[in-house]
Order: structure tokens, then C-alpha cells, then sequence
């Protein structure tokens, strides 16, 4: 490798290193302190970087909660939700997606309710970047819902639309948290009561609570 070609490769590694430390910073306050308003000059000073570098890395302070929306939806489990809308077996890519989803929600949960809650006081930051993880859900559930349909399996009477609807209701971080917080049930004791619930919709088979 050319020295050229190695100082490139040490630049990027080095600007990897400094976004991850910028959005783990963030994920730490959310986690900490969610009802603290967050200022980017805390996230930088937790960071070890200057103010300026934020915006440098992500643009703006919206872009920054976008890029953690999206790093959220990549540490697992939302991938079991959208290859749930490809499975040939839909009760099974159903079932997958809800445990999925419901790993994912508690694998960050804190995260995720200062999130919500904060797309309603701080819509300008944040209510993009929560609206493009609800759109990715909207859209899965609507793929699933007609997969299900398609394979005879929703329950009489029961239309795609309004399966849809069903489905992104269940799915949604609320409906989880009211049974993981709520109910103090485990992510896969919710997961399991959500896939009963989903039996009013369709022919899911789902396991018992354990």
C-alpha cells in the first residue's frame, strides 16, 4: 500500500472513530437523561470533540438524531421485520418480526422512549428522523399483510388495509413497552403476547407466554 493510499485509509478510520464516538455519545444522554433537552454542545463535550466537528460529520442537529435513527434500526432485529414482508411462509416471517422488532426495542429501549417522547416537544430535530422508522414499518406491515392475504390466512372479514393497521399498531414501541415496561414481561414474553394479539388478525399459531 502507498503511503498516500495508507493516511487515506488512517483519515477514514479516524472520521469512523469520531462518528461512532458522536452517536454513542447521544445514545448515552438519551439513556441517561431523557427528559435533559439535548444540546450539542453536551453531546460533543461527552464525544471529546469540538461543537463544529458535529456539524462537520452530520450537517445539522437533525441530521444527527437521522443518523441515529438509522444506526438504531441497524444494531438488529429491524432486518427480521423487513425480510418478514419477503418470507414465503408469512405466519413465519410474521412470527420472526415481532420477535425481531421486540429485540430490537429492548435492546435500546430507553433510547427509544426519549425518542418518541421527544419527537412531540422537538419536532424539528427530531420528528424526521422518528417518521422515517415509522414509515420502514408502515411499509413492512403492509408488505406482510398482503403476503398473508395472498396465502389465505387472515381471519374473515378481515381486509389488508385494515390488517395493516393492526399490524403497525402491534409492532409499534408503545405496544411493546406497555407489556415489557408495563407488564414487566421479558422482550420474548412480549413478543409471544403480541403474536396472540396478531391472532385476531390472521392464523398465526402463536406460542404460549412462558
Amino acid at each position: 500500500m502507498s503511503n498516500r493510499k495508507y493516511e487515506q485509509s488512517l483519515r477514514a478510520e479516524a472520521a469512523e472513530d469520531t462518528r461512532r464516538r458522536i452517536l454513542g455519545a447521544l445514545r448515552s444522554q438519551l439513556s441517561a437523561e431523557p427528559s435533559r433537552p439535548v444540546r450539542v454542545e453536551h453531546v460533543a463535550r461527552l464525544a471529546r470533540v469540538a461543537r463544529p466537528t458535529v456539524y462537520t460529520v452530520f450537517g445539522s442537529r437533525a441530521g444527527l438524531f437521522d443518523a441515529l435513527g438509522a444506526e438504531l434500526l441497524h444494531r438488529g432485529g429491524f432486518d427480521q421485520l423487513t425480510e418478514a414482508a419477503a418470507d414465503p411462509d408469512a405466519r413465519r416471517g410474521l412470527r420472526n418480526g415481532i420477535e425481531g422488532v421486540c429485540a430490537l426495542y429492548a435492546g435500546d429501549r430507553d433510547v427509544f422512549r426519549a425518542l418518541y417522547s421527544m419527537a412531540q416537544l422537538d419536532a424539528e430535530a427530531v420528528a424526521g428522523a422518528v417518521q422515517r422508522l415509522e414509515d420502514q414499518r408502515v411499509a413492512c406491515m403492509n408488505d406482510v399483510a398482503q403476503n398473508l392475504e395472498a396465502q389465505g390466512l387472515l381471519r374473515e372479514g378481515v381486509t389488508v388495509d385494515r390488517a395493516a393497521d393492526a399490524l403497525w399498531m402491534l409492532t409499534s414501541f408503545d405496544a411493546f413497552d406497555l407489556l415489557y415496561t408495563g407488564r414487566s414481561l421479558s422482550a420474548s414474553d412480549a413478543a409471544a403476547a403480541i403474536s396472540l394479539a396478531a391472532n385476531g388478525i390472521c392464523y398465526l399459531q402463536a406460542s404460549p407466554l412462558r
